[in-house]
């Protein structure tokens, strides 16, 4: 009897890349990976000066292909990745040199994700000592005892509702709401 012919939908696993060599060394993930090469084959271009098969970067394109990778660097920080990147001014950058850059970004972009989300806990915390989940008003009352500030009732209770998007002081701030707060407030960017 000849084996049994698999079908499309036995077959249709998502295929998990490996991580490449290049991903190994700049500690990224073969997603990562896959995501810095499609920022890259969008502005590379080839140079008769360059045996790269994935292309060269013009030197004025690294902004935008860390914008399309969504790791905008600030002015003083491109100033450093460009000298860095291309320290004799020749115009290009390589691939290697590329992801190594953008590996870095990802890895610092990730860490100040999670040293954000941890004072967002830790400040979130002080207001509630740890008890439940919301940020209640006698929360509010008792942070404001402390301070020794005199707030009244109803700014209390308006800071509750404004915070948690109008849906009233009974329903507290969630820690969600709180890092809304703060962000708009300026505190985390």
């Amino acid at each position: 009897m000849a084996p049994k012919k698999r079908t499309q939908a036995q077959d249709s696993k998502p295929v998990k890349r490996r991580q490449s060599k290049l991903a190994k060394e700049n500690h990224i993930s073969a997603e990562e990976e896959t995501s810095i090469q499609e920022a890259f084959a969008l502005f590379a271009v080839q140079h008769d000066d360059y045996e790269e098969k994935e292309g060269v970067l013009p030197t004025q394109d690294v902004r935008s292909c860390l914008i399309a990778l969504n790791l905008t660097p600030s002015p003083s920080e491109l100033r450093e990745i460009k000298s860095t990147l291309d320290p004799t001014g020749a115009g290009h950058v390589t691939y290697p040199h590329f992801v190594a850059v953008a590996a870095l970004k990802l890895r610092s972009k990730s860490s100040a994700a999670e040293d954000v989300a941890e004072e967002v806990g830790d400040a979130f915390r002080l207001f509630t000592r740890g008890e439940g989940e919301t940020i209640t008003l006698a929360h509010l009352r008792r942070v404001a005892r402390e301070l020794r500030e005199e707030v009244d009732e109803r700014v209390l209770r308006d800071m509750i509702a404004e915070a948690n998007g109008g849906e009233g002081v009974g329903k507290g701030v969630v820690i969600e709401d709180f890092e809304g707060v703060m962000r708009r407030a300026g505190v985390f960017g």
